[in-house]
């Protein structure tokens, strides 16, 4: 993931930690979830000159990606802390 593609997924992750802070995911259809996180997705549209469908698109690539990355560097933590305790 390039740096353009982490400030771009964060910037609407920070807005859905603000936005969705009082919502219960597994509770709250993804349609309300989304109608809550337009507002950001119009704005990165307007900027980059993508239609709304192509940054939610995006948007859902990066955070997958991310999720890949992160359970990566848990493999890995895991890994060297059960080879340092042997």
């Amino acid at each position: 993931m390039t740096d353009e593609e982490r400030k771009f997924l964060s910037r609407i992750n920070k807005y859905a930690e603000t936005k969705l802070a009082d919502i219960e995911p597994q509770k709250t259809l993804v349609s309300v979830q989304l109608e809550a996180l337009k507002p950001i997705m119009q704005e990165l549209a307007d900027e980059t000159g993508m239609k709304i469908e192509e940054v939610f698109i995006k948007y859902m690539d990066l955070q997958s990606e991310a999720v890949v990355e992160t359970e990566k560097k848990l493999q890995e933590d895991m890994k060297a802390l059960d080879e340092a305790s042997q």
